[in-house]
């Protein structure tokens, strides 16, 4: 009779790919972050990886966790293998659904630079099928499945569709009545919780006395305030590359003329290299700034 052994008992991949994420991010919460799973998930985890291998992983500190030698030795080995097995599924999704692409994009750029251009690329590229996930913070896309990722970063990165530059915006009707700086203390000032400090940076450079001064409802969604100042009320600090359309169809003005880099840029990444219909889309979007 065919004699079967019983195989040694592998380590479960999620604890794997949970210490990974940990010894790479530095600590279980950043871990967590990006899994999308609780801190004491991740801890677990862990902790069943350490009891198959028999010797700990990190030392547990007051104030985090630090890898042990051990887990220093094959932290760097795992990131090289999920790196692999993260190419491998993106190709075999581009390969076996070329048309499907998934989109991720912080809420201000999904709801004012791409979504106005959703029916254009419709109309460009009518067999693909565009998904699109509104997140905060750039996925990465080494271990989540998306395809192209659509953020405000530091300049200088790849694939940078627009420079970030910021000044007042407003409703025409609110714009009658700002002829200088100092009358943004007779009106309500905008602001949201993305950008906190654009209207410091703006007045640093324009009415450094204004600092700290101004007043104006908060919103939690850029996209919000923008509305709002369509709606006629208050000034926004507008970024011109998301509110380009609003300003060409008149519905906002930019009541004075001194804009400021905010050292931000609009840029577009994705898993390398993009081929066939993405490759097209990449191009598409890398080439506009403007519709």
């Amino acid at each position: 009779m065919p004699v079967k052994p019983p195989r040694p008992p592998s380590p479960p991949l999620n604890a794997l790919r949970a210490f990974e994420a940990a010894a790479r991010l530095g600590g279980f919460t950043r871990a967590a972050d990006e899994l999308c799973v609780t801190p004491g998930a991740v801890a677990q985890q862990v902790k069943q990886l350490e009891a198959w291998a028999g010797e700990p992983l990190f030392e547990r500190r007051a104030h985090g966790v630090v890898l042990t030698p051990v887990g220093k030795t094959v932290g760097p080995l795992l990131e090289t293998a999920f790196d692999a097995l993260g190419d491998a599924v993106s190709a075999l999704r581009q390969a076996a659904t070329p048309q499907r692409i998934h989109i991720a994009a912080s809420p201000a750029v999904a709801q004012l630079w791409l979504s106005p251009r959703l029916p254009e690329l419709r109309q460009a590229y009518p067999a693909l099928e565009l998904s699109l996930t509104a997140m905060e913070h750039p996925p990465n896309l080494e271990r989540e499945q998306f395809d192209i990722a659509l953020f405000m970063v530091p300049e200088g990165a790849p694939h940078q569709i627009a420079t970030d530059v910021v000044r007042p915006a407003c409703s025409p009707q609110l714009a009658e009545n700002l002829r200088k700086p100092h009358d943004l203390l007779n009106v309500p000032c905008l602001a949201d919780s993305v950008w906190v400090g654009d209207w410091d940076l703006w007045l640093a450079q324009n009415a450094a006395d204004l600092t700290g001064r101004l007043r104006g409802p908060s919103y939690s969604l850029y996209a919000l305030a923008v509305q709002e100042a369509v709606n006629g009320g208050g000034v926004l600090m507008g970024h011109e590359c998301l509110i380009a359309p609003l300003v060409e169809a008149g519905r906002l003005v930019y009541p004075f003329p001194s804009l400021v880099a905010t050292g931000l840029a609009l840029s577009l990444s994705t898993r390398q290299p993009a081929v066939g219909p993405l490759a097209q889309l990449m191009d598409h979007l890398s080439s506009e700034s403007g519709f």
